[in-house]
């Protein structure tokens, strides 16, 4: 990537980071996009503390929209295990479609609320 796309990146986090913040009761979903690998994390920011996690490493036979819906379905799962039912999803400056939407859509259809 360039230095001008990493930067606009950067910019559009901070401007979102601004407004989303999560609580004990809604926590932060974040999401981080690579070229191979897509992981997702439920963060509650109060105490600084990651309480579930997922990411497509050992799902490479699957195309990427598809490692992202099960992603999706997998960090939803392990949030009930966790007695999280409601979230704030915080796309971390990634435009919301392709891998972001798959994942969030998976999220959402495993019964993640946000």
């Amino acid at each position: 990537m360039t230095t001008k796309k990493i930067e606009r990146r950067i910019k559009i986090k901070y401007r979102i980071r601004k407004s989303v913040n999560g609580t004990a009761e809604r926590p932060r979903m974040s999401v981080f996009r690579s070229n191979k690998q897509i992981y997702v994390q439920i963060i509650n920011d109060v105490t600084g503390q990651t309480l579930a996690s997922a990411s497509s490493l050992g799902l490479e036979a699957l195309p990427k929209i598809e490692q992202a819906e099960k992603v999706g379905a997998l960090v939803a799962e392990k949030a009930k295990a966790a007695g999280i039912t409601a979230v704030v999803f915080d796309r971390n400056g990634y435009l919301y479609h392709g891998r972001v939407k798959a994942l969030a859509d998976g999220a959402r259809n495993a019964g993640l609320n946000f």
